[in-house]
């Protein structure tokens, strides 16, 4: 994944934890996988929030980047595996998980722009 598409990446995640009434507290990716700190309303099913996010991004950076997929992919309609993880982060703090994903090299070495424009990474009220 480019620099770009981790950018597009996190815009399309952040929007999608918003319907889902959640907040993406942060983000980061490396060349084949990325890693989201998020805030869960409690009465979403994490299995449905990741299957939405799986769902939209594909669709969208599929539509957005289709040249750079293609050298990839070629004409395979596929851009995540059907895998994921999921923890929930009892025994640590907010700043211990922000700081591991922070600190995951991107493609090209760089990270990513802290926040971009419309993503606060302040987690909701609970």
């Amino acid at each position: 994944m480019s620099d770009q598409i981790l950018i597009r990446l996190r815009q399309i995640c952040s929007d999608t934890c918003v319907k889902w009434e959640c907040n993406l507290v942060e983000f980061n990716g490396e060349s084949d996988h990325i890693h989201l700190i998020i805030d869960l309303n409690p009465r979403i099913a994490p299995v449905k929030l990741i299957a939405n996010i799986k769902t939209v991004t594909s669709r969208l950076i599929r539509q957005e980047f289709p040249e750079h997929l293609k050298r990839f992919y070629g004409d395979k309609k596929v851009f995540w595996t059907g895998s994921y993880f999921v923890a929930s982060c009892g025994g640590v703090t907010i700043e211990q998980l922000k700081s591991y994903v922070q600190n995951q090299d991107t493609p090209s070495g760089n990270s990513p722009p802290a926040n971009p424009p419309g993503i606060t990474g302040d987690p909701l009220p609970v």
